[in-house]
């Protein structure tokens, strides 16, 4: 069988388009740095979010329907615990979330080659193709993940086919051009069964007409489709991601703060603006160096490959609550956070003993 030639078109078929020297050509995608913008120092100020509160711990009364809840939840939970209970304290913990979103589009071009079927030839005769980053894009929804291909205006062009030579045929693979195949019935031999019956599928002369090609010895070029011309084009992969930065101010109780991606909490400040300014003056301290840090990060991470089209940052109240209590003379505690009032109880007096 013969080789199948290069069905990719060589390099030299690609014109020379100025901002597109580098391109890839293979499929592969290679984002270009985008165009310097001006930044906002990290150490510009930013005034005192609006609103500086606290959530009140929770009741006595949430407490324990919060602890009632969890032990039905688990069907070998006892709620006995829960419902004679004595409650000694509850001691609140509350934390902050800080959480930071970039909002970034990323541009890598490529060149494109097709089958010719009359598409429309936008090409340098109607103007200089526009530098990648000056494409007209829509932006879509703000913060959510998208991708979308489209053709750089005036970077078209038709040439003749590369594999079939611009007559949209090519030798056929499977007769090596001759038009003719051994009959796979009587494996050339003209007849069956030692010589005596002969072939009815090649009627005795052992060679058929191949299928692949009809008998002609050429077949329709892949590449082409039989068109005998390309159609080249640069197309640009749009990439629009959402960056996400999150940090817990924790307090020192116990508590296992990864529970708290699960949850919510109340919103005391958020901010969304190109580029959104480090939080200054903030009632924890530690939320003004995580901001800091986040905004920097993702300046240094995403800057070079993308641009950072919005950012939006958050502060989140969760309130977290340590219950202490008695039961049957024994003390324990647990855990009630977020606005859910959800529960994180390991030590949970009544697991496995389902009392009636």
């Amino acid at each position: 069988m013969a080789v199948e030639g290069p069905t990719a078109p060589p390099a030299d078929m690609f014109d020379k388009v100025s901002g597109y020297e580098s391109i890839a050509t293979g499929g592969e995608e290679r984002y270009l740095p985008p165009p310097v913008y001006p930044t906002h120092s990290v150490e510009g100020s930013q005034p005192q979010p609006a609103q500086q509160w606290s959530i009140p711990s929770i009741n006595e009364d949430t407490a324990r329907q919060a602890l009632t809840k969890y032990a039905s939840d688990h069907v070998t939970y006892s709620s006995r615990p829960a419902e004679e209970m004595v409650i000694k304290e509850l001691k609140p913990y509350n934390m902050y979330r800080y959480r930071l979103e970039s909002f970034t589009e990323s541009r890598s071009p490529e060149w494109k080659s097709e089958p010719y079927h009359g598409q429309t030839v936008d090409n340098y005769g109607f103007g200089p193709p526009p530098p990648p980053w000056e494409v007209m894009v829509d932006i879509p929804t703000m913060f959510e993940k998208n991708k979308k291909k489209i053709q750089v205006p005036h970077t078209a062009s038709v040439k003749g086919c590369h594999r079939c030579m611009a007559t949209g045929k090519v030798p056929c693979d499977n007769c090596t051009q001759t038009g003719r195949v051994k009959c796979w019935v009587c494996d050339g031999k003209g007849a069956r069964f030692g010589g005596d019956d002969r072939c009815n599928h090649c009627l005795g002369s052992g060679i058929k007409s191949c299928n692949s090609c009809s008998g002609y010895g050429r077949q329709t070029c892949k590449v082409c489709q039989g068109q005998g011309q390309l159609f080249f084009y640069i197309q640009l992969t749009i990439k629009w991601e959402n960056n996400k930065f999150e940090h817990v101010v924790e307090q020192q109780c116990g508590f296992p703060t990864k529970a708290l991606c699960k949850v919510t909490g109340q919103k005391l400040f958020t901010d969304q603006q190109f580029q959104v300014y480090p939080i200054m003056g903030f009632l924890d301290p530690r939320i003004n160096q995580v901001s800091q840090q986040g905004i920097q990060e993702h300046w240094t991470q995403f800057g070079k490959t993308s641009r950072i089209i919005q950012q939006r940052h958050t502060v989140e109240l969760i309130p977290v609550t340590e219950v202490h209590f008695q039961w049957k003379r024994k003390d324990h505690s647990y855990f009630v956070y977020g606005i859910e009032n959800k529960v994180h109880a390991p030590e949970y007096p009544g697991k496995n003993c389902i009392i009636m």
